[in-house]
């Protein structure tokens, strides 16, 4: 029987506030079962509440934990957990975000019904600390690094996530996948990101830093 299953991978590192909201949204999929989908959690030796919100999901039979010893930084952690997954479609959900209901099931439908892409990409909500919305967008005009579905075997191909780039790593995934596969759209907004101070992308100078590697690598 042929795989048809996914892997989630969250990746947190103080992000405990919002830890319990990410989690919710994902165990809390509609019009898919528990069996055909995995959720795999790697924190990041998180010093916050981390730790306290994932005792409660202890219980969770398609989640997965992995707590890494020291801070690995987020393409190496997010490499591991997709190394320890084991399923078809593999799809990225940060822990300061949350998903639609509908989001797994109508995604992998997509790809099961669109043979000419390799990717998924789903519009998304930007949202505010209470979840209150700010604006709707369009996940090509305004890429994000969240809310795409992967064939596994084709990230396996690339190579996973630089993990020299520590920041616009997701971005960077992206054009090195578009060198050899398609990325559709899925113009439901099924994923929500969150804006909040602690956002990294509020660091301007780091970004600036790596949108500058991003253009010399790929211009």
């Amino acid at each position: 029987m042929v795989n048809e299953k996914i892997s989630v991978i969250v990746c947190t590192f103080n992000q405990g506030e919002w830890l319990k909201n990410c989690l919710d949204s994902l165990i809390n999929q509609k019009f898919i079962l528990k069996k055909d989908y995995e959720i795999i959690l790697i924190d990041d030796a998180s010093k916050d509440l981390t730790k306290i919100i994932t005792k409660k999901y202890k219980k969770i039979e398609n989640l997965k934990f992995i707590r890494n010893k020291k801070n690995l930084g987020l393409p190496k952690s997010l490499n591991i957990g997709i190394k320890k997954s084991i399923n078809k479609y593999i799809v990225r959900v940060d822990a300061d975000d949350f998903v639609e209901k509908k989001f797994l099931k109508l995604s992998r439908d997509f790809l099961q019904k669109n043979n000419k892409y390799q990717a998924v990409a789903v519009d998304y909500n930007k949202v505010d600390e209470k979840n209150l919305l700010i604006s709707k967008e369009n996940c090509k005009k305004k890429e994000i690094a969240c809310g795409v579905m992967f064939l596994r075997k084709c990230l396996n191909e690339i190579g996973l996530y630089n993990e020299k780039f520590r920041m616009r790593e997701g971005h960077e995934l992206k054009k090195r996948f578009l060198l050899k596969y398609k990325i559709g759209r899925l113009s439901k907004c099924l994923y929500n990101y969150r804006q909040h101070i602690k956002n990294r992308t509020k660091n301007k100078k780091k970004v600036k830093l790596y949108d500058k590697m991003l253009s010399l690598k790929y211009n």
